[in-house]
Order: structure tokens, then C-alpha cells, then sequence
């Protein structure tokens, strides 16, 4: 395990880079979800949405999250002032597109497997259960190592080798510890919120989410100037 106070400092660190895009994407679900409740033409415009999901099937969730997850956030990251060694190259972008992709499949089977097993209600222990299953254990066991390792492959140029020998470090899983409390502050109420929309609106919000997240995020940490490093935070 890394030193405690350090990862300490660089959790708090990281989850005051993350505060303000997490405080707006939080706003911005809760509201998205309270029209749903609320006002009419929002549900139907929702409804219609989740009902042209369920005609696609698997390919919507694929297509969706390779936009919102991988592509977008990439062209616009691309677009964005930074040092050119911070810049993705199209070979990148397609890795990282393909690889949220994938993650459609992944999520939207995992909020379906949430549905059978837990439930579709939107009660108080029915949303805790789900959040607590998806934020305690699928995001630091599954999801941020699976994402660590690949965008660092990615970041790497494709090299293994780095990533290989960052891995191989005694304490590696501790070393997330940083990346996991940041991402809990802002998904932790994302989530939760999430989950009060029925299972075939979730991955479509979730994708939303994730998007403009990445950008908030990548807007508030830019570069301002030569040598100045951005704060720590998730991608």
C-alpha cells in the first residue's frame, strides 16, 4: 500500500479538481431526471428514446458510448489548447473509442444484471443496494484498474512495457486509491440519480454523464501555462 498521508493528499486533491464539474453533472442529471417526473413532453421525448434502444438493441449501447465515452470527448480534447505531447493521435482516439465501445456492452449488461437481481423499484433500498454494488464494488475492483491499464497502454503509445513495470511496483492497486475517491465524489450522487430512471434509460444518461464530465474536467484542468501541471482528476 502506498504512504497514507500522501495518498490522502492526492485523493483531496483530486476530488477538489473534480468539485465543480461534479456539483454540474449532478445538477444536470438530477434535472433531467425531475423532468422525466414532471413535465410531459421530457418523458415522452424519453420514452421515445428508450423505446428506439430497445428496437437497436446491443448496437445502440455500443454506438452510443463509443460517442459520448471515447470520440467525442477525444475531437473536442483535440481541439482544446495543450502541449502537443498531450494531444491524442488518431490512432489513439480509434483505441479509445473501440474500448468505450466495449464498455457499452459492459455497462448496459451490468445495470441489466442490477435489474434482475436487485430490482427496478426506485425506493430508498433498492437505489442504496445499487449504488453501493456499482461504487464499492465494480468501479474499485473492476472498472478504474480496467481504465487505468488501458489508458496508460494508450497513453504509452501502445508500449506495454511502461505499464507492465508500473504494474509489477509493489503497492500498484494503492496507488488508485486517489483516482477511486475522486470518481466517488461526483458518481457516488450521479448513480444514484441514475438509477431512479427506468433500466433502459440509464446507460443513455450515463452516457451523457460521462461526456461532458470528461470535458468539464479537461476544461477546468487545462494547461495555462508552460511547465504548470494540471490537478489531479479522473478522465
Amino acid at each position: 500500500m502506498p504512504d497514507s498521508p500522501s495518498a490522502l493528499r492526492v485523493s483531496l486533491r483530486a476530488a477538489r479538481a473534480n468539485l465543480g464539474p461534479g456539483l454540474a453533472l449532478q445538477a444536470f442529471a438530477g434535472a433531467l431526471v425531475a423532468a422525466y417526473f414532471l413535465h410531459d413532453p421530457t418523458r415522452a421525448a424519453l420514452d421515445a428514446l428508450a423505446g428506439f434502444r430497445e428496437r437497436v438493441g446491443l448496437p445502440f449501447a455500443l454506438v452510443s458510448t463509443a460517442c459520448f465515452g471515447g470520440l467525442l470527448p477525444a475531437l473536442m480534447l483535440r481541439l482544446m489548447p495543450a502541449p502537443p505531447q498531450g494531444r491524442h493521435d488518431s490512432r489513439q482516439v480509434a483505441a479509445l473509442t473501440l474500448f468505450w465501445a466495449y464498455k457499452g456492452w459492459e455497462v448496459s449488461f451490468f445495470y441489466g444484471l442490477l435489474a434482475l437481481f436487485v430490482g427496478e423499484g426506485r425506493d430508498f433500498a433498492t437505489i442504496a443496494t445499487k449504488t453501493f454494488i456499482d461504487q464499492c464494488v465494480y468501479s474499485p475492483f473492476f472498472t478504474v484498474p480496467c481504465a487505468w491499464f488501458f489508458y496508460s497502454w494508450v497513453e504509452n503509445r501502445f508500449a506495454l512495457a511502461p505499464v507492465l513495470t508500473e504494474f509489477r511496483r509493489p503497492g500498484w492497486f494503492g496507488r488508485l486509491v486517489p483516482l477511486q475517491v475522486a470518481g466517488w465524489g461526483v458518481w457516488v450522487p450521479a448513480v444514484a440519480i441514475i438509477f431512479q430512471l427506468p433500466t433502459s434509460l440509464q446507460l443513455p444518461l450515463q452516457n451523457l454523464v460521462c461526456c461532458f464530465y470528461t470535458l468539464l474536467v479537461a476544461f477546468l484542468t487545462r494547461p495555462t501555462g508552460a511547465g504548470q501541471p494540471a490537478p489531479d482528476h479522473i478522465p
